[in-house]
């Protein structure tokens, strides 16, 4: 079960109600803190500018600007737009591989973790997250 940190969240709602506003698979990976398989997200690929929010409840994370190739099969970013839109919790889920999760802060939904294992960006930060965590807007033209 999705353990939340004990934060008060702008967003919250039952099991049953998260349950009934996502698939199977969303609710897998932002409530379960499941993982897609890598490669398998239609938003890796995805290179137009625009906006990255949560699935669950819509609140603005990462922009295109911030998205790099990592090669790892997800999608990637180097910072969200500010600190305050994610949650980082420890996360010692895999024995001897200690890690970092990530979270909407507005709504407490898992939404992959973060890594320091990327000098090319300007924060050596990788932000891995799944494609079915976060919605997709591209800029109006």
């Amino acid at each position: 079960m999705f353990i939340t940190s004990g934060k008060d969240y702008v967003v919250a709602k039952t099991d049953e109600q998260w349950r009934a506003e996502l698939s199977p698979k969303e609710y897998k990976i932002l409530r379960e803190a499941g993982t897609e398989r890598p490669w398998s997200g239609k938003l890796n690929k995805e290179k137009r500018p625009g906006l990255y929010t949560c699935r669950a409840c819509g609140a603005r994370l990462f922009r295109s600007e911030a998205k790099f190739d990592a090669g790892c099969g997800w999608p990637s970013f180097f910072t969200p737009l500010a600190e305050d839109r994610v949650e980082l919790l420890p996360d010692d889920s895999l024995i001897g591989r200690p890690r970092v999760e990530v979270r909407c802060a507005n709504c407490g939904s898992h939404l992959g973790h973060v890594f320091d294992d990327a000098p090319e960006t300007p924060t050596g930060d990788r932000y891995c997250m799944n494609s079915l965590a976060l919605q997709f807007a591209p800029d109006p033209k």
